[in-house]
């Protein structure tokens, strides 16, 4: 991930071009059909298929089964998760747990990956808000909770089968790199690569990270076959000295496992290949005046016949254009191509999620198998290009999408505005049922709900639930190949009021808004990646009619300053009056990815039947879930 990819802009209004066509139309135009062919097979199995250590064969990659490549993504948050957004949460970052990384391997496995890459071993900031969320916080200082979710994340590797690549450092700010460990030293950024001291600290994180022994595995991580390489380091700018120095660092604690040169950005250094100590040179890809398969097939053919090459990073560009590179990837000696980036599901529903600021904020984290609300940047068309190059690369036929096996996990429900569950690996929607009792009858409530509509957002909110009754909630996970058995029951809830829930994907469910009330889609990194919001200007007003008297109002929303506020008022004999509102405040985090302050804003109505949601004058409010509960006609 480069340095650009941290810094954020505005994009215009609209979703962008549609995703293309179907399975069978992609198939040819990933130039694919000879090579997969339309009959499908089963998938090799999911589990004990890791076949010892990844080698290098000539300029190819071997293990004990035969050639490896790949055709696959990177997960960034495989070692810590920088996007835990949610109403409350004092901090974006947190840990993966065991239903995450699970849900990381299963899908890349589907799709046909066999590997893929995390981001960087982190070190502790002193300018940003990542907190103890660090593998190092100092010279020797190494956080053991980090290294425990280490522990998981290979873990999970080795049971589903999948080979990843951990990048030891990291050349940018984002989540602690080279400018942190000389600034330990109080050294400039630079001298990381020639200090003695602060390559001797660097030496030192190696050092404990090869030797770790795995406290779920009870295996050393240098004898991992989980692992498929150690790269020296992301998008680095290391001169040929200090690459040897590491390089050999490397090899001489872990003979097993690859030294993979993390010069990336700038193709593929001549150095390296001629360092008998670095085992594969790797670039990224972004875009640029040159297209991107033809920087591909020239990085390929420089190290063609003296090592082993694949293409660490690549992204940001239409489908086409993307198409092509995987097309030169699978046709070329390439080992592989890893796109950037994929985000798993989240424990609190949903998946996480993470935009990036190329292209006006068009492109996004990737969701498998692929949703309508990746349809700017084709995420459907670009998860099956990638399932269809993934069989191919390996010469396998491409298999049906399993059906979902595993029921979903429904999460602890207290209130039928906010129904969530942890989801299942491929599923594309859900079937949401309902039930007086635990033991059914049950009624299908709602049959497409997706998980990608409403980041960090209740997944469904029941606005026909019966009031003063108890209700109970299953949930089915839905593909294209069938069905999964229900979750277990949760409930029951026995609401007071009914909901009406208003999620702003557009104005329709308002009575009347003033002049320059709009929906916004732009930048949502800065609003907890909300995709759509209401903004309302300074003066702003945006009016509700219900059938029934409200009872409270719970507004979710965006402001720039933490003492901007918002006015809730309701209609009395045709005058419109002010009442009191709590309005809190949340974290706005950092300032890396410029975040808006999150505001919670509630107020007792007392039976009105008409309200309005007031900005006074000062800078502009985006709200962004509106909750009401009303009483029964």
């Amino acid at each position: 991930m480069t340095a650009e990819r941290g810094r954020w802009s505005r994009r215009a209004k609209g979703r962008g071009r549609q995703a293309s066509g179907g399975r069978a139309a992609i198939i040819v135009a990933a130039g694919l059909m000879d090579a997969v062919g339309l009959t499908a097979v089963p998938s090799p199995p999911a589990r004990g298929e890791l076949a010892g250590f990844v080698a290098v064969d000539g300029v190819r990659l071997r293990d004990a089964a035969g050639p490896v490549r790949f055709v696959s993504f990177n997960v960034p948050n495989l070692l810590v998760i920088e996007d835990a957004f949610g109403v409350g949460r004092p901090s974006p970052w947190r840990w993966p747990d065991a239903f995450e990384l699970h849900d990381a391997f299963a899908s890349l496995r589907q799709m046909g990956g066999t590997v893929t890459r995390s981001y960087v071993i982190t070190v502790r900031r002193t300018d940003g808000d990542m907190g103890d969320f660090v593998h190092v916080r100092g010279p020797g200082d190494f956080n053991e909770e980090a290294f425990l979710a280490m522990d998981r994340m290979l873990a999970a590797a080795n049971r589903v089968g999948v080979r990843v690549i951990v990048p030891l450092v990291d050349n940018w700010k984002w989540q602690g790199g080279a400018a942190e460990y000389a600034g330990f030293r109080n050294r400039p950024a630079e001298a990381f690569w020639t200090d003695p001291d602060v390559i001797a600290d660097f030496k030192e994180t190696i050092r404990y990270v090869l030797r770790r022994r795995n406290t779920v595995t009870g295996v050393r991580y240098a004898d991992d076959p989980a692992i498929l390489g150690w790269e020296t380091g992301n998008e680095l700018d290391s001169p040929p000295a200090w690459t040897r120095e590491i390089a050999a660092t490397i090899k001489s604690l872990d003979p097993n496992h690859l030294v993979i040169d993390g010069n990336s950005l700038r193709g593929v250094p001549a150095a390296s290949l001629s360092e008998p100590l670095v085992d594969v040179v790797t670039t990224h890809q972004y875009p640029s005046d040159q297209p991107m398969a033809e920087q591909v097939r020239a990085a390929a053919a420089t190290a063609a016949g003296r090592k082993p090459f694949f293409v660490g990073e690549a992204g940001f560009v239409p489908f086409d254009e993307l198409r092509a590179v995987v097309d030169q990837v699978v046709a070329s000696e390439a080992a592989g191509v890893l796109l950037w980036s994929l985000r798993y599901r989240n424990r609190d529903g949903g998946f996480y999620w993470h935009s990036e600021p190329n292209n006006l904020g068009r492109y996004k984290a990737f969701h498998w198998p692929g949703f309508p609300s990746g349809d700017a940047y084709d995420e459907t068309a670009v998860m099956e290009l990638v399932r269809q190059a993934a069989h191919a690369v390996r010469g396998l036929q491409v298999p049906p999408l399993p059906c979902p096996t595993t029921p979903p996990a429904m999460l602890p429900l207290t209130d039928v505005a906010a129904i969530s569950w942890q989801g299942v690996a491929g599923a594309t929607h859900y079937r949401l049922e309902r039930a007086a009792s635990e033991s059914g009858p049950w009624v299908t409530v709602a049959e497409r709900v997706r998980e990608d509509r409403h980041p960090y957002r209740p997944l469904f909110a029941d606005e026909t639930a019966t009031v003063g009754m108890p209700n109970w909630y299953r949930v089915s996970a839905v593909n294209g190949s069938g069905e999964s058995p229900p979750s277990l029951a949760a409930g029951p809830v026995v609401p007071t009021s009914r909901v009406f829930i208003d999620e702003f994907d557009d104005l329709d469910r308002a009575a009347v808004c003033s002049p320059g009330v709009e929906i916004v889609t732009d930048n949502p990194r800065s609003v907890q990646e909300d995709l759509s919001r209401a903004n309302l200007p300074p003066g702003g007003r945006i009016r509700y009619a219900l059938s029934a008297g409200v009872v409270s109002v719970r507004l979710l929303a965006f402001a720039e300053r933490a003492d901007q506020r918002l006015d809730v008022l309701v209609d009395r004999n045709g005058t419109m009056e002010s009442i009191p509102v709590v309005c809190e405040a949340g974290s706005e985090a950092s300032g890396d990815y410029g975040y808006r302050v999150p505001l919670t804003v509630t107020a007792e109505l007392e039976g009105a039947m008409a309200f309005e949601i007031a900005v006074p004058a000062g800078a502009a409010v985006q709200l962004s879930r509106l909750e009401v509960r009303e009483t029964t006609p």
